[in-house]
């Protein structure tokens, strides 16, 4: 099929931008990715953590994530990933416990063995699932009640939901948690059913200096620190305003930024579009990164499970990355999931820091804030789109807005999953096709 060759614009240079910039350059459309911050890569970009350059949140490889796969493989860095099998705790009643292989559950003393035989079906049924969306009609929460029954719903996944979605865990759909569910299970190869998770040597700062190299090829013109402050459509051209007060003008224009900000950009929108767009809920993320003279335990991720801790979990990052890489330092990451309104987001970092070492103290006996070599926080206000009940038939954002070339492409429209990277390529590969067929339509 021949295309007339026209100028697109990417508004958001995250990962979803980037591949929606390779795929339309790849078909022969010029391509322009407009990035607000210093950086492309959103979520996926280094940081400086300590000595160190590193991903700024944590990101492991499953041998499940195709779409991610397929790309490093296009990248020619397939064989720059690291595969290991990893170990995973869990903070309970005041103890930490192994929950790394078949053994470890079966051990485990909190739940009774039926209990158990009730959560292990849970995570195999979620595993088997082909439609996600189909359970979009019934909450997370009455849904891992039926299948995990009583005891495990309120020792195990209500702690661990509520930790994850604070005040919005109620809302959210089955189809949304048995995908998360779904995906964790997968790296669950071996019959001891112990995890295995992946990295790219020198972390996503490698794998995307390679996309840069490879969008530059392509023909891709970047620009970064250009925040775009208003989209307008007049006469089948698409303007774009910016904070540098530069005004481009294009064929077409995809936004790949959250919901609430596309709202802000384009005043000519449909008030139905605006209602649609505000419909969305994001839970926000503030991550502290640590780098320590020594490990806080043997395990790549330990969940937990007593109320009142500041953070979601416990990510030490060198339980799979060769602490090699960090001068034989550990790298740990502790993660707070948070609605909008949480008033923890006032709180300053010297409060946080203290706060968070104050439980790091008290779950590991071996920690000693002498080991801290560094500490960071970060925030992000609009992270995890929210899949509440019937999210696909009342929420969900379509790709062609009423301006005609104006489209939307963001984490919001993935249903049949949560917001991973490997996700996030398979919404961009999707939209691409689905962009490529309206503009020839136009």
């Amino acid at each position: 099929m021949r295309f007339v060759k026209k100028n697109i614009a990417i508004v958001g240079g995250g990962i979803c931008g980037m591949i929606l910039a390779l795929r339309l350059a790849e078909k022969g459309f010029n391509v322009t990715l407009i990035e607000a911050s210093k950086g492309i890569g959103g979520l996926a970009s280094p940081s400086r953590i300590g000595a160190y350059a590193w991903d700024r949140y944590y990101h492991v490889i499953l041998p499940s994530d195709e779409h991610l796969l397929a790309l490093l493989d296009l990248l020619e860095l397939k064989d720059q990933i690291q595969m290991a099998r990893t170990k995973a705790g869990f903070f309970m009643d005041g103890h930490l416990y192994s929950m790394s292989d078949l053994g470890d559950f079966l051990r485990f003393p909190t739940l009774s063995l039926w209990d158990k035989i009730r959560w292990g079906w849970t995570l195999f049924y979620a595993s088997k699932i082909r439609c996600h969306k189909s359970l979009e009609t019934v909450t997370a929460t009455d849904w891992l009640k039926r299948h995990s029954g009583k005891t495990t719903f309120e020792k195990i996944w209500l702690p661990i939901i509520k930790s994850k979605f604070g005040e919005n865990h109620n809302i959210i759909n089955a189809g949304f948690m048995s995908a998360i569910i779904s995906r964790m299970y997968s790296a669950r190869r071996y019959g001891s059913k112990q995890e295995e998770f992946g990295y790219v040597r020198g972390g996503y700062k490698t794998v995307l200096d390679t996309f840069q190299k490879l969008l530059d090829k392509k023909g891709v013109e970047i620009f970064i620190e250009m925040p775009v402050t208003q989209v307008s459509s007049k006469n089948g051209i698409a303007a774009l305003n910016t904070a540098t007060g530069r005004v481009f003008e294009f064929d077409n224009v995809i936004l790949t930024i959250p919901c609430p900000q596309i709202a802000e950009l384009c005043p000519q929108f449909s008030m139905t579009e605006r209602q649609c767009l505000s419909q969305v809920s994001y839970q926000g993320l503030l991550c502290a990164s640590l780098i320590l003279k020594k490990p806080l335990a043997e395990y790549y991720i330990t969940y937990l499970t007593d109320g009142g801790a500041p953070f979601t979990g416990v990510i030490e990052m060198t339980g799979l990355v060769d602490r090699a890489c960090f001068d034989d330092n550990s790298l740990v990451y502790l993660p707070r999931y948070m609605a909008q309104g949480d008033p923890f987001w006032k709180k300053s970092d010297d409060e946080i820091q203290d706060e968070f070492l104050d439980t790091l103290q008290t779950m590991y006996s071996t920690f000693d804030r002498n080991d801290l070599v560094f500490f960071e926080i970060t925030r992000e206000k609009q992270v995890l789109p929210l899949n509440i009940l019937n999210y696909s038939s009342e929420v969900l954002f379509p790709t062609r807005t009423s301006l005609g070339n104006v489209f939307v492409v963001n984490s919001a429209q993935i249903t049949e999953g949560t917001m991973n990277v490997n996700e996030t390529i398979g919404l961009g590969n999707r939209k691409a096709k689905e962009i490529i067929g309206l503009i020839a339509q136009a």
